[in-house]
């Protein structure tokens, strides 16, 4: 057993396991104490005279004569039972042979009736119908000689006579607008409404609002209050560990009483064991295994 801490061989190998609680004390029986076929070792056995061997002599067959596989068969010609059979079967024909045509008709193209049961149909034949002679249409009268132009910015092209001329206010729009203002300013009755209740920035009024005017800004003199310059420190002064080189003071220092603190009692430890993965097993090659077989 190894010390504190540490894993037992049957944690650490896969040849050792834990006992099983499969049984109650029962006496072990092996797989192969029972014979398979318990019955053929007890009482008598029916004992047959022992096995016959194949010979020139009939005692090892099931029939005593020696009997021919082909009994009264003779010589036969099968060209000439076959030529028999044709003749038995030609005798059954009632009529000549049956000849067929000389092979199906094939259409030479599209359209064609040439190899069909009906024949050409009529009215699908290309033949020209009859028809009446050709008479060409007579010229149009003229009136005057055709006038240049396409018609659209070209007077005098149309059937109808040239649309007069009408101006146009250019600034006819803002004259109309101008108007329909005065009329609706016309039509109005007091001022814009306008309700109390619209949302502002503030719960209560703005305090800081007046609407009594300002009263006038105050003539300065013209006297400059002095102003001090700054002047820096010369030299500059380093930071060594102190507070010399900062616009601060040291401050003062509270002198607090030293207090050793308590540690808390803490429980021991454990050890941590992870999980168990999986145990090693001692292999055998392939090469000894061969060579014990």
């Amino acid at each position: 057993m190894p010390g504190d801490g540490g894993k037992t061989d049957m944690e650490r190998i896969g040849l050792f396991s834990e006992l099983g609680y499969t049984t109650i004390g029962d006496k072990y029986v092996t797989p192969c104490a029972k014979s398979f076929n318990e019955s053929a070792s007890k009482n008598k056995q029916m004992l047959p005279g022992g096995s016959k061997t194949m010979a020139n002599i009939s005692g090892g067959y099931f029939d005593a004569d020696f009997r021919r596989v082909f009994a009264g068969e003779s010589y036969s010609d099968p060209f000439k039972q076959r030529r028999q059979y044709r003749m038995q079967q030609a005798k059954k024909n009632l009529g000549k042979a049956f000849i067929p045509t000389s092979g199906e008709k094939k259409p030479s193209g599209l359209g064609s009736f040439y190899g069909t049961l009906g024949g050409p149909v009529p009215a699908f034949s290309s033949e020209l119908k009859q028809r009446k002679a050709y008479t060409a249409p007579g010229k149009n009268f003229y009136t005057n000689p055709p006038k240049h132009g396409t018609g659209y910015g070209y007077p005098n092209l149309t059937f109808g006579k040239e649309y007069p001329y009408s101006s146009d206010d250019y600034d006819a729009s803002k004259v109309k607008m101008k108007k329909e203002m005065e009329m609706h300013k016309a039509k109005l009755k007091g001022g814009a409404f306008r309700l109390n209740m619209h949302p502002v920035e503030f719960f209560d009024g703005n305090p800081y609002r007046s609407d009594k005017p300002l009263p006038p800004l105050k003539k300065k003199d013209g006297k400059k209050a002095p102003v001090k310059p700054f002047k820096p420190s010369s030299p500059a002064k380093e930071a060594g560990g102190m507070k010399a080189g900062t616009f601060d003071l040291y401050p003062t220092h509270s002198n607090d009483l030293y207090e050793v603190k308590q540690k808390k009692m803490s429980k021991p430890i454990k050890t941590f064991h992870p999980s168990a993965g999986p145990k090693s097993y001692p292999i055998q090659s392939v090469l000894a295994a061969h060579v014990k077989r």
